[in-house]
């Protein structure tokens, strides 16, 4: 069964997803960096939102 869609937010915001292209794009927009920015992060971090956010202040 595929994602729905019309289902957005809340199921698991504490995870940077990558492996959809609108879930890249989103967390990009949201941290204010491009997707490979975004992408080194949650490979230098892991996929918790909190510290790839951290990771890309330090960053900046």
């Amino acid at each position: 069964m595929s994602d729905d869609k019309t289902k957005t937010g809340g199921q698991d915001r504490t995870r940077v997803s990558l492996s959809e292209d609108y879930e890249v794009r989103d967390w990009a927009e949201k941290f204010g960096v491009t997707a490979d920015e975004l992408k080194a992060a949650v490979k230098a971090v892991g996929n918790d939102a909190k510290a790839v956010q951290a990771h890309l202040k330090g960053s900046q």
